[in-house]
């Protein structure tokens, strides 16, 4: 016998079918929720199955995000082996029926069947490391996300009421940048104080700057104001608009300043980090999320499924004598691993300064570089080429974690 038990996971529960072998559904399905008494009774009603079989059963399942989290974790707990099938198989076997019926005890039951019919992985669990790196990468990502349509609700609320501002600072959204502004939001609030009150107030802002730096940007600001279309601000509530904004980008850079250093800890932790940051033009945060999004590199026996992975390698349509020269990539795997090659591979066939010593310009990652510069002379056209250089850095990747040694770049 080869028993199997299928779970189609929904948030806060799931539904359970077993099969005791190909053919042979045991009981009718059930629905548990997802807490500790009845995942407890989904353990009984395994461990059933194994005193009637002799031989416990797998458990498969559906990858959902993270509704499937508690459910392999507690099956995990007591040793019992996990298939998470991806959504575009199971997907393919929900709709191998000729009936279109959708039900949570239909999917279920096409699990088990999908166990028989396909040489199905077991889930090897990820470590406790790298899967607390890749939460806080992508808690990084999201809130850079928010931060940037923050900046820019932000800006829209300056050009209303002070517009002069943006030449004061170098960096508009510096701390003493947004404190200055969130003291003097207006024309008038400037105009209304001394220089010297001015650059007291920037000081104790930026207590690592001169007061020589303080009294400049006073001057700077007071040229602003007085240049300012907006001498008088009529609407209240633009000011606190911007107040709100400011507090908002305040607290967004706190928290981004804390994930990066939290990030950097962990990660200096792990000698691949190292590894994939001796590819030039994969930096720290680059490097740190490469890394938590691909996880163990036994996962993958072969570079092309690391490739496939990530969701770079090209659609393949044939049918008869016809074979498609013009192919997309598929974009089926990790997006966020995507990105981060792409500007990894930007990154790296970009230029690096000239030297103060000789006028050369040298690439950053040189080997990367030529095979990027060979695509294009065979005609290829740019997003072509940088896709192109993701495969190969990904090959690089793989070699590199495999063989735990670092890159080689041409002398």
């Amino acid at each position: 016998m080869n028993p199997v038990v299928g779970l189609d996971v929904s948030k806060g529960e799931s539904e359970v079918q077993a099969f005791l072998d190909k053919g042979k559904p045991y009981c009718k399905s059930f629905s548990i929720k997802h807490d500790l008494d009845e995942l407890g009774s989904l353990l009984e009603f395994l461990e059933g199955i194994k005193d009637k079989t002799g031989i416990q059963p797998s458990v498969v399942l559906e990858a959902t995000g993270h509704y499937h989290a508690p459910v392999v974790q507690f099956l995990e707990e007591h040793q019992y082996l996990l298939i998470i099938v991806n959504p575009l198989i199971s997907h393919r076997a929900k709709s191998s029926s000729l009936r279109k019926v959708k039900t949570d005890a239909i999917d279920a039951y096409r699990l088990c069947e999908l166990y028989y019919k396909e040489d199905l992985e077991p889930y090897k669990k990820r470590g406790i490391q790298l899967l607390n790196l890749r939460n806080l990468t992508r808690q990084h990502e999201n809130i850079t996300g928010i931060y940037v349509q923050t900046k820019l609700q932000f800006q829209a609320i300056l050009d209303q009421i002070f517009p002069e501002y943006r030449g004061v600072f170098g960096d508009l959204y510096s701390v003493v940048s947004l404190l200055t502004l969130k003291e003097f939001p207006a024309s008038e609030d400037i105009l209304a104080v001394s220089e010297n009150t001015l650059a007291n107030k920037m000081k104790e802002f930026c207590k690592s700057r001169s007061k020589k730096w303080a009294e400049e940007k006073a001057q700077d600001l007071k040229k602003a104001a007085a240049r300012n279309p907006f001498q008088k601000t009529l609407y209240q509530s633009h000011l606190l608009s911007l107040s709100m904004y400011i507090e908002m980008l305040l607290q967004y850079k706190e928290h981004l300043s804390e994930l990066e250093a939290e990030i950097d800890t962990l990660a200096k932790e792990m000698e691949e980090y190292k590894i994939i940051q001796s590819i030039p033009g994969i930096g720290e945060k680059i490097a740190a999320t490469i890394l938590s999004e691909i996880g163990e590199i036994d996962r993958f026996n072969h570079p092309k499924k690391l490739v496939a992975f990530a969701g770079v390698d090209p659609e393949v349509f044939e049918s008869g004598k016809f074979k498609a020269t013009l192919v997309r990539i598929t974009k089926r795997g990790s997006s966020r691993l995507r990105h981060a090659l792409y500007m990894a591979v930007r990154s790296g066939i970009r230029d690096c300064r000239k030297q103060k010593v000789t006028d050369e310009i040298i690439p950053r990652n040189k080997r990367l570089r030529a095979f990027y510069d060979k695509k294009r002379e065979e005609g290829k056209l740019y997003k072509v080429a940088v896709i192109a250089c993701v495969n190969k850095l990904l090959h690089w990747i793989y070699a590199i974690l495999k063989n735990r040694t670092i890159f080689q770049d041409i002398a």
